[in-house]
């Protein structure tokens, strides 16, 4: 049964968090190392359940600088890859399938890099598992850009952050620090741009897309015209379709 509730009142309703640390950051090559999701009931509770995988490749220096986990704790404390990758993507279709929106920043980079990695190790998407794509999702970076692209300066969630006084319990860069604080940024947009809050679910995700591929067709034109080194930005949003074999080597 479809037990989905009236998305006009989604902001009073439980949100899910998600996100990963990573070996990298190219999504068809690099391997999640920690993810987090972390439902919240307004008023009532946050639940946060939390992963660290063995990628099974090297953790470069560089990434672990960054998060904190290096190949050794991996290898001994992680779960084996697809084990812990079948676990989130099932944790977050469950509550998908009721109709909770998906909070992420930078959505496409993560859900895009589990579409991957599942497929890796040959099991479903989270769009096979749905048996639709991935929505609702709501995006604080992409919102932010929407609702604020004149502001000049970066966009990193620490920005946000920032900008929006959230202070986190912890160091950003981890996968459930990050999240709270993904969750904390988004209600202080809801805060600061009321009107969200009585736009229904399935507008706002298809705002945020249109959004999201009017900025990337800026920055890719910009970039066409004065050339800095850099690859074309995808204009997919929530997440790019990973159409390739499943059952790729691990």
């Amino acid at each position: 049964m479809d037990d989905r509730r009236d998305d006009t009142g989604w902001a009073g309703g439980p949100l899910l968090g998600f996100d990963t640390e990573t070996t990298g950051l190219d999504v068809a090559t690099d391997r999640i190392v920690t993810a987090a999701v972390v439902l919240r009931v307004p008023g009532r509770r946050t639940d946060v359940r939390t992963w660290l995988l063995d990628p099974g490749v090297e953790i470069p220096a560089e990434a672990a600088a960054i998060h904190g986990i290096t190949t050794a704790h991996a290898r001994d404390r992680g779960q084996a890859p697809a084990t812990g990758l079948d676990r989130i993507a099932d944790t977050l279709a469950v509550h998908l399938r009721r109709g909770v929106p998906l909070v992420a920043y930078n959505a496409t980079f993560d859900l895009s890099l589990l579409d991957v990695e599942l497929s890796r190790h040959g099991l479903p998407t989270l769009p096979e598992r749905l048996g639709r794509p991935v929505t609702p999702v709501l995006d604080p970076l992409v919102l932010d850009r929407w609702l604020d692209g004149g502001r000049e300066g970066k966009r990193r969630l620490g920005d946000l952050c920032t900008l929006y006084g959230v202070e986190g319990d912890g160091d950003l860069h981890t996968a459930d620090v990050d999240v709270l604080a993904t969750l904390d940024v988004l209600a202080a947009q809801l805060l600061a741009h009321p009107h969200l809050r009585g736009v229904a679910l399935d507008a706002l995700h298809a705002a945020q897309a249109g959004a999201h591929r009017a900025w990337a067709e800026r920055v890719n034109a910009e970039r066409a015209a004065a050339p800095d080194g850099r690859g074309p930005t995808s204009s997919a949003w929530p997440s790019e379709a990973w159409a390739g074999p499943r059952a790729r080597s691990a």
